[in-house]
């Protein structure tokens, strides 16, 4: 190893343990949030897009954003560690086959979309375990209860309709 990448690797580490990037790829959509400086001013300014590429070369990494903004295609390549990037947000993560999305320069409308990819962790599995039988608990519940009123209102059925009449002419000689 020679200096420069001494250096480089080095400077890597700092810049890596200041920021806390989302690991993504080609195929995601991402919200970059810039830093703007106008003048005296400095404000945020949100970039929405679908990253078409991804150059990992250490310091030198880069990626590339591709948005429509009425109706132009507009992309961006942004080194991953630059200091205009104050964060950067995974919006949906794409299902691709390819590393280099250039094939989406082409395109427009729904030809242009990419499908969303399933993520499916076991702690959401897990956590749905949970739901069910809690899920199951309370409808047992609510199937007993039900049954109980049904035998209720079976057993009023059953009974001669003479008893019935009986009942309610008591019920309304009392009001």
């Amino acid at each position: 190893m020679n200096t420069l990448e001494k250096f480089e690797k080095e400077h890597l580490k700092e810049l890596q343990s200041n920021k806390n990037l989302p690991k993504f790829n080609a195929g995601d959509t991402l919200k970059v949030h810039l830093r703007v400086k106008e003048g005296e001013k400095e404000r945020i300014q949100v970039f929405e897009g679908v990253c078409i590429a991804k150059k990992n070369a250490g310091i030198n990494s880069s990626f590339t954003i591709r948005k429509i903004s009425y109706g132009e295609g507009i992309e961006k390549v942004l080194p991953l560690f630059s200091p205009q990037i104050s964060k950067i947000e995974i919006v949906k993560i794409g299902d691709v086959r390819r590393s280099k999305l250039y094939y989406l320069r082409g395109r427009s409308g729904r030809s242009a979309r990419i499908a969303e990819k399933n993520t499916f962790n076991q702690t959401s599995e897990q956590n749905l375990s949970e739901n069910e039988k809690e899920s199951n608990a309370t409808t047992k519940d609510a199937v007993e209860a039900k049954t109980e009123t049904l035998s209720k209102n079976k057993s009023e059925e059953t009974k001669p309709k003479q008893q019935v009449e009986t009942n309610q002419n008591k019920k309304n000689d009392e009001k």
